[in-house]
């Protein structure tokens, strides 16, 4: 009767384990079953590789994207709140030929060490009002305990938005369509390819 009554303890202790804001707010967009499918630039979910490529060669034609010189193909030069001039990365990942995660790097044109202007800290800010701008306010702060990793966080029914420090002079945004993938399988993805 004593192991039962330990094995219920611990069972309810488990049960009542306090949930992460991140966990907290998951959870309640997920089962909102709202569906959000907008990325950016008419870009979205579940968009096939053929039509990403024929979105890109249209806006190629009007000057608005270029085959840039980064790992990430394609580059977008849009206009940050901050005014200052930065390079927008991007190119998607595909699970059965539709448009799932973008991953994206953003990096100010005029960044040299030292720069405080140009810092990570400061391109940080200005990347989450430039997505504040796209996606609505709503981002909050997600971090380990000692804060020495942190990344802010945005989520809208099956949308998931992750913005964080990447290196000295580059800001990661990683969009993820829940729906098909949840964030540590990219996450194990990345490390299984280091």
């Amino acid at each position: 009767m004593r192991v039962l009554i330990v094995f219920l303890a611990l069972g309810l202790v488990m049960a009542c384990k306090t949930k992460s804001e991140y966990d907290l707010v998951k959870e309640k967009e997920l089962a909102s079953g709202k569906v959000v499918e907008d990325l950016f630039l008419d870009i979205k979910f579940g968009m096939g590789r053929e039509d990403f490529f024929a979105l890109c060669g249209k806006h190629n034609q009007n000057k608005v994207l270029i085959n840039g010189d980064h790992y990430l193909q394609v580059q977008y030069i849009p206009r940050m709140p901050s005014g200052k001039s930065v390079e927008m990365n991007f190119f998607p990942d595909f699970e059965e030929d539709k448009l799932f995660f973008m991953p994206i790097e953003f990096s100010y044109n005029d960044w040299f060490p030292g720069n405080e202007d140009f810092s990570n800290d400061i391109l940080m800010a200005d990347v989450v009002d430039l997505l504040e701008s796209w996606y609505g306010e709503g981002f909050f702060e997600v971090a380990n305990k000692d804060k020495s990793i942190s990344a802010m966080v945005k989520i809208d029914g099956n949308r998931l938005i992750r913005v964080f420090k990447k290196n000295i002079n580059t800001v990661r945004v990683e969009i993820l369509d829940l729906r098909v993938k949840d964030i540590t399988e990219m996450t194990k993805k990345v490390e299984d390819a280091s």
